[in-house]
């Protein structure tokens, strides 16, 4: 099936222009170029594609839990996704870089997929009869990217905790945006899926204050020395530390003399030397041997000026 243009679609594409195409990273626009492709030339009717417990765990189609998150009910569905994504996505690959908002990406889409049949089993438990209220949320059948996008909202809200944000005129801390977000959205458009968007919920909690992010270094291979995003490479803390000792030289420099900056450089010099006593030996990069030449041609000119200052004298 193959849709035409339509009014959710125009929305997006003011959207990304206003942004700026050149602003946006390189996986946000990509996942959301995906999405905008399934949605025009979709896999397969909403019907073969959606995902409740039923239809994956005892009919065994599996491939529902992978198309479900992918497809859209119409272009408007399409749009309030994709533009909450888009902001979400811009903030968070920037911090995070690229190959980690990937790969984060990857695990909330399947994580949320199981969270959500793992929530409709239990209320499947619960139910006391064919009566009970639950059965609606029970026999529902789900698509859209809403899912991954509330989880991505719970990690934007951990990195900024102190923040406040407006929904119908109310201001929120990020701190309970997502639930009171959760609330309103079923009371506005009680046909959503209120158990999609509380398994986005709990992904994102499993990310910021359970063991999912510890887990998911552990499998990228990350987890060494590293306690947390923003916190810098230990290897790359030591690179500068090596050729920029002070931070403030470059800006303190302009107002020393020469002979304070002989001795700053000289003291520089067998503070590295130092260092290269305790690390074991290793390769210079062609990098790493341009900037030694240049401190070492700094200080033989340095010298040079402290000596004639000296025979001037």
């Amino acid at each position: 099936m193959q849709r035409g243009f339509q009014l959710g679609l125009l929305l997006l594409v003011v959207q990304l222009f206003q942004e700026g195409l050149d602003t946006i990273p390189v996986v946000t626009f990509t996942v959301l170029l995906f999405n905008v492709y399934l949605y025009m030339l979709p896999v397969a009717p909403l019907e073969k594609v959606c995902m409740n417990l039923q239809l994956v765990y005892e009919y065994k189609e599996w491939g529902r839990f992978f198309l479900s998150p992918l497809h859209h009910v119409d272009d408007l569905h399409l749009y309030i996704n994709m533009a909450s994504f888009l902001w979400k996505g811009i903030w968070l690959e920037r911090r995070l870089g690229g190959a980690w908002f990937l790969y984060m990406l990857l695990v909330f889409f399947l994580l949320t997929g199981v969270v959500y049949l793992l929530l409709q089993a239990l209320l499947l438990k619960l139910m006391v009869d064919s009566q009970d209220p639950l059965v609606g949320l029970i026999h529902e059948c789900v698509v859209g990217f809403s899912g991954v996008v509330f989880a991505l909202k719970v990690v934007n809200n951990h990195y900024d905790p102190g923040g406040e944000t407006y929904m119908l005129m109310i201001r929120v801390s990020n701190r309970f945006a997502s639930w009171v977000e959760l609330v309103l959205i079923y009371l506005i458009a009680p046909r959503t899926s209120v158990i999609a968007h509380l398994a986005g919920i709990l992904v994102g909690l499993l990310y910021t204050v359970g063991p999912l992010e510890t887990i998911m270094r552990t499998c990228a291979g990350l987890n060494m020395c590293y306690s947390g995003v923003g916190r810098q490479n230990p290897q790359h803390a030591d690179y500068s530390r090596r050729y920029y000792p002070s931070a403030e030289r470059e800006s303190d420099i302009s107002g020393m003399t020469e002979e304070e900056q002989i001795e700053m450089a000289i003291r520089n010099s067998l503070n590295e030397r130092g260092r290269a006593r305790q690390r074991h030996f290793q390769r210079p990069t062609e990098e790493e041997v341009a900037l030694e030449e240049l401190r070492r041609n700094r200080l033989k000119r340095l010298e040079q000026l402290s000596n004639q200052t000296r025979r001037r004298i």
